[in-house]
């Protein structure tokens, strides 16, 4: 409405100086024939003034209420160059009809998620540079002490086992950058075969067996034989990663409980755990390369392997979702087309 006011105001102003410029050229193609009147020179200036005041004020008037349209546009640029300094705190304020208003609200949700990717971006540099230092400073590390003359065989062999984990380690991390580099440049899915699903994730429980046995996990596993088309090796990196954080965050003598189905053509596969929760401002970052919940990098794990597990099933059509709270534990449901 604001708008269309000051357009209304700025055509009257244009057509006063349109009236006052044709009357004036009327003056000069048609003159009045001379009056003997003493007073009519100063009639004439009287009108040559007003006429002019006319004009000048209509431009004036024009050149003011053009700029009032343009003044939000002005802000938007001012903020725009403040962002592309660096500036992502930066918001605007405006009002007036409800294009405006989107405007602002558009503008300042966009502010904000390129401060969240900033701040990931930034975080992504420190947790890549710790995961890779911190193995190699313990590798150089034993290995000085590994030279001495005064070491009992218990310390050398306990020496040697450190470095023997933090190598494979160091091998596990460049394996995850690796293949997450070589997932992300992929566009589509080869090599597809019909396969078991149900039986492919038993094969994989089994593969984890020493690590859910040590802590005495058992698992609940409901689901007919369902089959799919997709890249079998790849989604064996799904299951392995989710059902490893499963078991690493479950309670000792805890249960795993997996349930599959099928419907309308997709394949839901559901696994829960009873540790502890994901707080609700992390859940929406689990999915980030090299995210951990953990900053202290207490636990295992060096935040690669959601990310992985979330652009196969990307790559696969699907989605992949997480529930969690401290009350009922962590769901990650996988939905897959069957097809």
């Amino acid at each position: 409405m604001f708008t269309f006011i000051v357009l209304f105001i700025m055509l009257i102003s244009i057509f006063l100086s349109l009236v006052i410029v044709v009357f004036f050229v009327y003056i000069g193609l048609y003159p009045s024939p001379p009056v003997e009147d003493p007073d009519s020179g100063g009639a004439l200036v009287l009108i040559t003034y007003f006429g002019t005041a006319s004009v000048l004020v209509s431009i004036l008037a024009s050149l003011i209420f053009s700029r009032i349209p343009l003044s939000p546009i002005r802000k938007v640029i001012r903020a725009s160059e403040e962002l592309a300094k660096g500036n992502f705190s930066v918001r605007i304020q405006l009002k007036g009809p409800k294009e405006l208003r989107k405007l602002n609200r558009s503008f300042n949700h966009m502010a904000e998620e390129l401060g969240s990717l900033e701040m990931l971006r930034s975080d992504f540099i420190n947790n890549f540079s710790h995961e890779f230092k911190t193995p190699i400073v313990s590798l150089r590390g034993y290995a000085k002490v590994l030279k001495r003359k005064n070491l009992t065989d218990e310390e050398r062999n306990d020496y040697l086992d450190i470095i023997i984990n933090e190598s494979e380690r160091l091998a596990e991390l460049a394996t995850n950058v690796l293949q997450l580099s070589k997932i992300e440049s992929q566009a589509i899915i080869t090599e597809k075969t019909t396969f078991n699903l149900t039986e492919h994730i038993r094969t994989v429980i089994v593969l984890l067996e020493p690590k859910w046995s040590a802590k005495h996990i058992s698992f609940q596993f409901d689901s007919s034989e369902l089959i799919v088309t997709a890249n079998e090796d790849m989604l064996s990196q799904v299951w392995i990663n989710l059902l490893d954080n499963a078991i690493k965050y479950s309670p000792s003598y805890s249960e795993i409980t997996i349930v599959m189905d099928s419907i309308d053509q997709q394949v839901r596969i559901s696994i829960h755990n009873d540790g502890p929760g994901i707080d609700m401002s992390q859940q929406k970052y689990i999915f980030d390369k090299f995210y951990q919940g953990d900053s202290s990098h207490a636990s295992s794990g060096n935040g690669l392997g959601l990310s992985i597990a979330h652009k196969i099933v990307a790559l696969h059509d699907g989605t992949i979702q997480v529930a969690s709270s401290d009350d009922t534990g962590t769901t990650f449901e996988v939905i897959l087309p069957s097809i």
